[in-house]
């Protein structure tokens, strides 16, 4: 049986901090802005009841870590076969970039769960960004500013090469040739929130205060303040990556497990038992 942390808690909408909150500047190095031209869209957004699934695990931003996803899949896999047959496993998004291998973790994650496991990846604002350069190869100056070159190389893509001998037509024929349909089509399906009676999974956060069905995609995907001093200002929890955390972060009515997989090689799993939290190790 696997072991878990001391980090737990009981799911309440103001559960008590037992986490040191931190971000991690000097580690990540670079910081993600949402850019000024973002296009506001819905994307799907499905609700579960809460009995649907006696067990729910929640993964943190992947960052084309696929070796640690696999290794997370393998702590879910005999965690969960001590608890129960079926279980939910729920993926916070930002698949792609700063890790090495983001063609691996989104060719996997096209790939079936394992037996008794349904698995629903969130939509981060990396793969949002990622989507958008797919289908407009003109934003790669900005895009690469924000997302580096990680996730083309991964896809056997020298970008400096072809924007130095062809530019922007050049990297868009070599997109379209190296990014299976199944991959885009991958990024296009991804949901912006996952409600489960009142937990809510999400890439970012929420707006403060507006409910669920007024939240923007861009918020969805992109937020940070005022969600991380505030909290949802809703009767919901939130469990939510994107802003990295030293350790996961249990306040303010919300569940921060980004952990900095790419930098730190820790991608964190969340379980969600019987009202109760808690951090697999």
């Amino acid at each position: 049986m696997n072991k878990t942390s001391k980090a737990e808690s009981k799911l309440s909408h103001n559960t008590p901090r037992t986490g040191a909150f931190s971000w991690l500047p000097k580690l990540l190095g670079r910081e993600a802005t949402p850019a000024d031209n973002v296009v506001e869209a819905m994307r799907s957004r499905p609700s579960l009841k809460p009995d649907e699934f006696p067990v729910i695990y929640a993964i943190g931003d992947v960052h084309g870590c696929y070796h640690q996803l696999l290794e997370a899949e393998r702590r879910i896999r005999e965690d969960a076969a001590t608890h129960a047959e079926r279980a939910l496993v729920v993926l916070l998004g930002d698949y792609l970039d700063r890790g090495r291998h983001s063609r691996e973790v989104i060719e996997h994650l096209c790939r079936p769960a394992a037996a008794g496991h349904t698995r629903i990846a969130l939509c981060g604002n990396h793969d949002e960004a990622f989507r958008r350069l797919l289908e407009k190869p003109e934003a790669f100056p900005e895009w690469s500013r924000f997302a580096g070159p990680e996730t083309l190389a991964s896809y056997g893509v020298d970008a400096a090469y072809l924007m130095r001998h062809g530019g922007i037509p050049a990297l868009d024929r070599a997109l379209r040739d190296a990014v299976p349909t199944h991959h885009r089509n991958f990024l296009e399906e991804l949901p912006s929130m996952l409600t489960v009676g009142d937990i809510v999974f999400v890439h970012a956060g929420l707006r403060p205060g507006v409910p669920l069905p007024q939240q923007r995609d861009s918020d969805l995907l992109w937020i940070r303040e005022p969600f991380l001093t505030r909290g949802p200002e809703l009767p919901m929890l939130v469990v939510h990556g994107h802003t990295p955390v030293h350790r996961p972060f249990f306040g303010n009515g919300r569940i921060a497990i980004d952990t900095g997989a790419f930098a730190t090689g820790r991608l964190t799993v969340l379980r969600i038992m019987n009202r109760q939290a808690l951090v697999l190790n």
